[in-house]
């Protein structure tokens, strides 16, 4: 008698052999094989499909033998079933700890029987989406009812306005689905994006104390997640990811049926359009859900034919073609070229096009909606056929990815052991045939999701119109003298050098060790860049600056065809380069960049503070908090991008100095925003929030304020951040988690965690150098004060140039009310009693120790005037506004509402401490004076001039320091 899985293709044959005896040391169970469906070779077909199949037999046999007696595995899994075993494993649950448990039992049962089901294709795709949907929905519904029960114990029960009946009622927390969950189309490891809401405003009734509705909300809505989310000895219910509710993570948690009406109205995103296509009420109280969900349908579906649809979609794929190319998921069948997203997009498409006139279009599965296509004509037959078979072969494919180890992933394997298990989970005799399946369906889905969605280029045939000298050259078809002759005629200034750099990069290793395909594509772009770079003023010089990136992009060639298509971005590189040193190393340093340059209007169009927070938002949607690596890389490259369209923009004239700094300030500021969020969740998912006298949990209470130039909104390229940490907590009370820490500890962390993420150096870099000497008593103080410690110190023992760095200081990001309270504490100190005199004396003293530190060398002043530091620079101007601010604030406490130079000068010549004239004056000089650093620094050159530089202006700031500072 043959072995059981001697039918296996080799690599699975003995892979199957040597895990059989501790799987089943005493053979195949009855109980397995009782199911007329199920003999030994199909168990050995079982094991070889998944790991994660084989390890539960393996690891908890009895509970696999409760589950094939309480239904065969080859009886489909159905809604009813699941709540009846729901029910049965809940039934003696008597805390919250229980529950967690039983929860987690729960899923490795019903995984189990999905991933069975679905991997020997048992059940078909529409079974599989639709069981594993259910089982979210149940798992949802059994944990918010038990910890609802809890909780109006504690705190008593929510009452208001009911939204169906109008009259005061008990409230109930809605949930509501998002993407694959609320489509009931959820992967068979997948998580589960959840939106919490709740009818309206009232408080708790019959509780040891009453409590607001909203902070009832959220403290069940952070129990639930802890229910699902949290890994446990058991392992865990579903990753549960709560980013798609109003405001992303700095949001609250649960938000009123009016405040989320509100929201999507006024402030709605078109990409939160695109999410609400599938979203519904999978839990809780679903007669006022649907009230909720028929109030937001405006939001969604526009009542005529809705055409901007395609361009927010085009800009959504675009978005995702950056992280595609920028994480290598070339291989990633959701997010690749033709995948799943793809498909996604083309329907959805339609859907926000044409719902709100079409309302079978308002469904959320994918494969109805494509039915409803054949109906309305919107495609032609075949287009929706192949769609079609596509979507299901990927959907199959993401399952069997997933099934084999129960893990979340869209990635093609690299290893044969795991091809061959997909192989066979899709009935392919190897996965050569598996992959050339895989290959024409992406290929047809890419074709229609071009023809439909993707951006129309306006492609000229680069290669047609060149002229075959350049390829000669490139090629060194011709000797060097017709060569130079050539490229000096064509106006490079300096033709030897350039002939030297592009023979060193032909004969490069790297170059010549090179695949195919990657030389063919060299061979293509070297010259039409050659022919490119005669349109700038200096193209040797250009020439070297975009060579660093030719390099840079050598193994990743994807880049070069996306200049070769893109003639506009050709364009905008070259000019770019030519202009700033600065921006050719930022591109060569980070190739994903040229991205940017696809499109002229928005890099020369900088967003506004609230579009980049959005930007960063939709960025950050994908990756998980628990992910801080790729947190990290996101963020730097998130920088550096919006950084590159400020430089391109300040280089073009379409930004003026101010708004360059202001820019270059907001780009800081929602990035500290974000890093909070970040880090205070790692901690929080560690410790627990940090504890209050009142036992709420409503905010961080944490803040983060800026100093020097991030405080007074003047931002250069490559300013450092002075940052200094407050928080606004009892620091003596602990937090509330399995890990509890004093509250001090917790945000001492939160703060070296914050610095961590913004300092570290990683493939893309650092974020930012992070210097936080200015906190209170210097790197001798804590990392992180309290509000109340931090003010002390201001009044009993900050020196005169503290209350300086004070006057330059802004609260940014971080909890509202500690952000308040420090503003708060500003003023007053500023606004404090001083001596004009003594504080003229301090002020100088400090001056002329930083002019002797730091300026020019009195036997080089001649020669070289220090923008910044010299006398008649940027410092001495800064400092007078500081003296004046200081000395003048107790009687002008209008004086403190501005923290940078620019506006406090101005704020005086209104005061009248200044005349006007004399502050326009100081206002102008020094406007030129930082523009020339900005300027410089595109050029990648220090703040140090030519002696004579500046004249008149650093005459007039000479005078004005006499006048001011020493009478």
């Amino acid at each position: 008698m043959s072995e059981p899985w001697s039918c296996l293709p080799l690599p699975l044959a003995e892979d199957v052999a040597a895990r059989w005896e501790s799987i089943f040391p005493d053979g195949a169970p009855d109980w397995l094989l009782n199911d007329t469906r199920i003999s030994v070779d199909v168990v050995a077909q079982a094991i070889a499909r998944s790991l994660f199949l084989s390890q539960t037999l393996e690891r908890h046999p009895e509970q696999v033998k409760v589950l094939t007696e309480s239904r065969l595995l080859s009886e489909p899994t159905t809604p009813d079933y699941l709540q009846v075993r729901c029910n049965e494993y809940l039934v003696d649950v008597t805390d919250e700890a229980g529950l967690h448990s039983a929860l987690r039992c729960f899923r490795r049962e019903i995984q189990f029987r999905i991933i069975w089901r679905d991997l020997m294709r048992w059940a078909a795709l529409p079974e599989t989406i639709a069981a594993t949907s259910a089982f979210a929905e149940v798992c949802i519904q059994a944990a918010l009812d038990w910890l609802h029960g809890e909780a109006c114990e504690q705190y008593g029960t929510p009452w208001g306005v009911d939204p169906v009946s109008g009259a005061e009622a008990p409230q109930s927390l809605i949930v509501i689905g998002m993407g694959k969950l609320g489509g009931r189309e959820l992967n068979v490891s997948s998580d589960i994006d959840l939106i919490f809401a709740f009818p309206g405003k009232g408080e708790t009734r019959g509780g040891r104390r009453s409590l607001d509705n909203q902070q009832f909300f959220i403290r069940l809505g952070q129990r639930l997640i802890q229910a699902l989310d949290q890994i446990t000895a058991d392992g865990f219910v579903f990753r549960v990811d709560m980013r798609l509710r109003p405001y992303g993570q700095s949001g609250a948690l649960a938000l009123s049926f009016a405040a989320l009406e509100t929201y999507y109205q006024d402030q709605g995103r078109d990409w939160e359009r695109y999410a609400m296509v599938k979203s519904r009420v999978v839990a809780g109280d679903l007669d006022a859900g649907q009230i909720l969900m028929e109030s937001l349908r405006p939001f969604v579906y526009r009542r005529y034919i809705d055409f901007s649809a395609f361009e927010s979609l085009r800009t959504m794929k675009a978005m995702i073609s950056r992280e595609v190319r920028r994480q290598g998921l070339e291989n990633n069948i959701k997010l690749g070229s033709g995948g799943i997203r793809e498909i996604e997009f083309v329907v959805q498409a339609f859907q926000l096009i044409r719902g709100g006139r079409d309302r079978e279009l308002q469904q959320r599965e994918l494969l109805i909606i494509l039915k409803e296509f054949e109906a309305l004509e919107l495609l032609p037959q075949h287009v929706i056929s192949e769609l079609r078979e596509a979507y299901v072969f990927l959907r199959n494919l993401e399952h069997a990815l997933q099934g084999m180890e129960d893990k979340q992933t869209q990635l093609l394997p690299e290893d044969d052991l795991s091809r061959a298990r997909i192989a066979l989970i899709m009935e392919f005799e190897d996965w050569p045939h598996c992959q050339q399946a895989l290959t024409l369906h992406r290929e047809k889905v890419a074709t229609h999701f071009a023809n439909i969605i993707a951006t129309e280029e306006d492609e000229a045939d680069a290669q047609s119109a060149l002229d075959e000298r350049w390829f000669e050259l490139w090629l060194a078809e011709v000797d060097e003298a017709s060569d130079t002759e050539w490229l000096a005629q064509h106006g490079y200034e300096d033709p030897i050098a350039s002939l030297k750099a592009i023979s060193s990069l032909r004969d490069s290793r790297t170059v010549e060790t090179m695949q195919t395909q990657g030389r063919k594509r060299l061979n293509q772009f070297i010259p039409v860049l050659l022919e490119a770079l005669t349109d700038v003023e200096n193209p040797s010089e250009t020439l070297s600056r975009v060579l660093q990136l030719v390099e840079a992009i050598l193994r990743r060639t994807a880049y070069m065809v996306l200049l070769l298509e893109n003639p506009g971005a050709r364009t905008q590189l070259v000019k770019l380069c030519s202009e700033s040193p600065l921006i050719a190393r930022q591109l060569a340093e980070t190739p994903l960049l040229l991205d940017e340059l696809l499109n002229a209007e928005s890099l020369y169009h900088p967003p506004a503070r609230d579009e980049l927070q959005d930007d960063l938002r939709q960025q950050m949607l994908r990756i998980s908090y628990d992910d801080l690596e790729s947190q990290m890389e996101s963020l730097r490259h998130f920088k550096k991008a919006h950084s590159l369209r400020v430089a391109a923009s300040e280089l073009k004239g379409t930004l003026p100095l101010m708004k360059v700094s202001d820019y270059l300030t907001w780009i800081a500021e929602v990035v500290l925003d974000h890093v909070i969020d970040v880090a205070f969740a790692n901690l929080a998912s560690r410790h627990g929030y940090p504890g209050r006298a009142d036992g709420a949990n409503r905010d961080t209470d944490f803040a983060v304020i800026g100093y020097g130039k991030l405080g007074g909104i003047e931002l250069g390229y490559t300013s450092d951040l002075d940052l200094v940490f407050v928080h606004n907590a009892n620091p003596e009370l602990v937090t509330d988690g399995d890990k509890p820490i004093d509250n001090a500890v917790f945000y001492t962390r939160l703060g070296q965690r914050i610095v961590h993420i913004l300092n570290a150096q990683t493939p893309s870099g650092q974020l930012y150098d992070v210097d936080v000497r200015l906190r209170p008593s210097g790197n001798s103080g804590l990392l992180v004060s309290t509000l109340q410690a931090f003010e002390k110190y201001q009044r009993k023992d900050a020196w005169t140039w503290e209350h300086q760095a004070l006057a330059r200081a802004r609260g940014l990001a971080g909890c509202r009310e500690t952000l308040a309270g420090f503003e708060i504490i500003r003023h007053n100190i500023l606004c404090l009693s001083r001596d004009k005199n003594k504080l003229r004396q301090d002020v100088v003293e400090m001056r002329e120790k930083m002019r002797a530190s730091l300026g020019t060398p009195e036997s080089r002043r001649e020669e070289i005037f220090h923008i910044k530091h010299d006398s008649g620079g940027i410092v001495d101007m800064e400092f007078m506004v500081q003296y004046l601010v200081l000395a003048w604030c107790e009687e002008h406490p209008e004086l403190t509402q501005w923290s940078d130079n620019i506006r406090q000068m101005e704020e005086l010549g209104r005061a009248g401490v200044l005349p006007v004239e004399d502050a326009e004056k100081l206002r102008t000089a020094y406007i030129a004076l930082r523009s020339s650093i900005h300027r410089r620094a595109l050029q990648n050159l220090n703040s140090q001039v030519a002696g004579d530089a500046f004249a008149d202006e650093r005459r007039y700031i000479r005078s004005a320091w006499q006048k001011i500072m020493i009478g």
